[in-house]
Order: C-alpha cells, then structure tokens, then sequence
C-alpha cells in the first residue's frame, strides 16, 4: 500500500536524479515502482520529473516559489528512506518565502 503525501503549496516541482543501473540508485528506482504514481494522483498540479543518466549520483531536487530549490543526495537510500527525503522537502513551507512576496 503506498502512502500517501501531499505537498506544500510552496512546491513548484521535484526533480529525482538517477542512475538507471547502479546500485546507489537501487533505492531510487524502487521508490519510483512504489510510490510514483500515488504521489502523482495527490499532486497532479506539480511536474514529478524523473532524470536518468549514467553514473550519475541520485539526488532529489525540490524547487519552490520564487526560485528557491532544495537538494538531498540520495546515495544508498532504500525506497522508504527516499520517501522520507521527499516528504521532508515537499510538506513544510520553505522558510523566508513570505518575505520574498513581489512589490
């Protein structure tokens, strides 16, 4: 049963990095296979981009309101610990947004 999560409305976008065979993005690639589509369905609003290429180390990137982006590498995380890098960038507002309200 997947969880699931909905995102801070601060969150514009997440962007997961990721290597389509080694192991330091095993995690990564079974997070997907288990929680990318609910989280989907509860987000449907913001772009859930999934990036592969080789050899690159997996990171998850979450980019907020006015620019601000956020990043946790995700070397050697299983799917669970993954899940909690992505609900600890995306379910809190982003401090000091509120003072970057446009003029």
């Amino acid at each position: 049963m997947s969880k699931a999560l909905r995102f801070a409305p601060t969150v514009k976008e997440l962007r997961l990095h990721l290597c389509q065979k080694s192991t330091t993005s095993a995690g990564v690639r079974q997070f997907i296979e288990k929680f990318y589509v609910n989280l989907k369905q509860q987000n449907p609003a913001t772009p859930i981009l999934i990036r592969e290429c080789s050899n690159v180390n997996p990171t998850l990137w979450t980019r907020y309101e006015y620019g601000i982006e956020k990043q946790i590498p995700l070397t050697g995380m299983n799917a669970e610990q993954v899940f909690n890098a992505v609900e600890n960038l995306t379910t809190k507002t982003i401090p000091n947004t509120a003072n970057r309200l446009p003029k």
